[in-house]
C-alpha cells in the first residue's frame, strides 16, 4: 500500500474510514439541501437568513465548549459516538419528513439547525481524538489527514449529488437519505475489533477539569498562534455556503444542479491539499503560513471571476490551500498536544472552527445582500492576511525569526526547539 495511504492498514482505521465515508456523503447532501431550502425555498434569495441558519448550526460548539471537551476526554468516545451518531441520523430523518409532508418553515429549520449544532458539539472532539484510538502515535498525521480527505472527499459526491435530487424529488428526500447513510458509521463502530484499539488513559476527573483545557493552551504560545489563525480563517473565510449560492445564483443566475457542482468542483481542491498533507511525515507551522497566503490571493482572484466556470476553477484553489491549512493545523495541535488533554484541546478546535462561524456567516451574510457576492469573498481575503500576520509575529517573537540575504539569497531562519 502506498505510504500516502499507510494509514489505512490497520483493520480498524480502515473500517472507520469506509463507514464514515459514507455518511460523510450524506452530510454534504443534508448541507447543500438545507442551504438551499433556506436561501430559495422558504425565503426570498436571503444571503442573511442563511448565515442565520449556520450560526444556529455552529455556534453550539462554543456555548457547550467546557463540556464538550470534557466529554471527549473522560468517557469512552466509542460509545459517545455511537450515541451522537443515533441523535444526528435521527434529526436528519425529522427534518426530511417534515419537509416532505410540506409543512417546513423557517423557524423548524432554524430548531433543527440548533439541535443539530448541539449534538456535533459533542460529536466533533469524540471524533477527531477517536482516530487516535485506531492508529499508533506515528501514523496519527497520516490518519487525520486522511479523515479529512474522506470527508472532503465526499464533497465531491454530496453537493452534486444533493444538487440533482433537489431538481427530481426535492429538499426532503434528500434529509431522509441523509439519516440513512448514518448506518454505515454506526455499523462500524459496531464491527471494530476492540482488542486492537490504541487505549489512551482517560483523563482523571478532578475539580476544575473543565477549564484546565483553556490554562493549558493559554500557557503554549504556540498553540495559542494556531488557534488564533484557524479563528479568523473559519470565522470569516471558511462561509462557503453563503459566498458560493451568492455567486451561483445572484452573480451566474444558476439553479441548484450549478450550485451543487461549484461546492463540488471546490472539493477537488479540499481533497488534493488532504492528500498533498497526508504525504508530509510531520506537518509545519510554515506549511499554515503559505496555506494562509494561497486561501487570501485565491479568494481575491474568485471574487473576480466573470464566469461561473472560471469561478469553479478558482475554487478548486480556495479548496486546496483552506483544507491544507485546516489539516496542517489540526495535525498541528494533535501531535504537540499531551494525549489525556488531547479531546480539551481540540474542543477549543473545533468550537473556533465551527462555532467561529456564527459571528461571520450573519456579516458575511449582510455584506453580500447589501453590496453584492463579489465584496463578500473580500473578507475572507483580509481572513487570510490577518491569519498570516499573526503566524509571523509569533515566529517573531516566540520562534526568532530572521530574514536577511546571503551570497545574494533571501535566507529565513528561526529556533526550532523553542514553542
Amino acid at each position: 500500500m502506498p505510504a500516502i495511504f499507510r494509514s489505512l492498514r490497520g483493520f480498524n482505521f480502515r473500517l472507520w474510514a469506509a463507514g464514515a465515508f459514507v455518511s460523510n456523503i450524506g452530510t454534504w447532501m443534508q448541507r447543500t439541501a438545507q442551504d438551499w431550502l433556506v436561501f430559495a425555498e422558504l425565503t426570498d434569495r436571503n444571503a442573511t437568513a442563511v448565515g442565520i441558519v449556520m450560526a444556529l448550526q455552529f455556534g453550539p460548539p462554543l456555548l457547550l465548549l467546557p463540556l464538550t471537551g470534557f466529554v471527549a476526554d473522560h468517557f469512552d468516545r466509542r460509545r459517545v459516538l455511537m450515541l451522537t451518531q443515533t441523535c444526528m441520523g435521527l434529526l436528519a430523518l425529522g427534518l426530511g419528513l417534515l419537509t416532505i409532508s410540506g409543512h417546513v418553515v423557517l423557524w423548524q429549520v432554524h430548531v433543527f439547525a440548533f439541535l443539530l449544532g448541539c449534538v456535533t458539539a459533542f460529536d466533533a472532539p469524540a471524533r477527531q481524538t477517536f482516530v487516535s484510538d485506531l492508529v499508533t502515535e506515528a501514523e496519527l498525521s497520516n490518519a487525520v489527514a486522511l479523515n479529512s480527505t474522506s470527508f472532503n472527499g465526499a464533497r465531491l459526491i454530496g453537493p452534486a449529488a444533493a444538487g440533482l435530487l433537489i431538481s427530481w424529488v426535492g429538499s426532503g428526500w434528500v434529509f431522509v437519505i441523509n439519516a440513512a447513510s448514518f448506518v454505515a458509521v454506526i455499523a462500524s463502530l459496531h464491527l471494530l475489533r476492540l482488542a486492537e484499539l490504541q487505549r489512551h488513559a482517560l483523563a482523571v476527573r478532578t475539580r476544575g477539569s473543565l477549564l484546565e483545557g483553556f490554562r493549558y493552551v493559554w500557557n503554549r504560545p504556540d498553540l495559542v498562534a494556531i488557534l488564533s489563525m484557524l479563528f479568523l480563517i473559519a470565522t470569516f473565510g471558511l462561509n462557503f455556503p453563503i459566498f458560493v449560492s451568492m455567486m451561483s445564483v445572484t452573480v451566474f443566475h444558476g439553479g441548484p444542479g450549478q450550485y451543487g457542482v461549484l461546492i463540488s468542483t471546490m472539493a477537488v481542491g479540499s481533497v488534493t491539499g488532504a492528500l498533498l498533507s497526508a504525504r508530509r511525515a510531520q506537518p509545519r507551522l510554515a506549511q499554515l503560513l503559505v496555506s494562509a497566503i494561497a486561501f487570501s490571493l485565491s479568494m481575491l482572484v474568485a471574487a473576480l471571476m466573470p464566469n461561473a466556470v472560471l469561478f469553479g476553477l478558482v475554487l478548486i484553489v480556495v479548496g486546496m490551500s483552506a483544507q491544507t491549512f485546516m489539516t496542517t493545523s489540526n495535525s498541528l495541535v494533535q501531535l504537540s498536544t499531551e494525549p489525556a488533554m488531547r479531546g480539551r484541546v481540540l474542543a477549543i478546535l473545533l468550537a473556533l472552527a465551527l462555532g467561529g462561524t456564527p459571528l461571520g456567516a450573519p456579516i458575511v451574510g449582510w455584506v453580500a445582500d447589501a453590496f453584492g457576492a463579489r465584496w463578500s469573498l473580500g473578507i475572507g481575503v483580509v481572513a487570510g492576511a490577518a491569519a498570516l500576520l499573526v503566524g509571523l509575529r509569533y515566529l517573531v517573537r516566540h520562534r526568532g525569526l530572521r530574514i536577511g540575504f546571503a551570497n545574494g539569497r533571501l535566507r529565513i531562519a528561526i529556533d526550532q526547539g523553542r514553542r
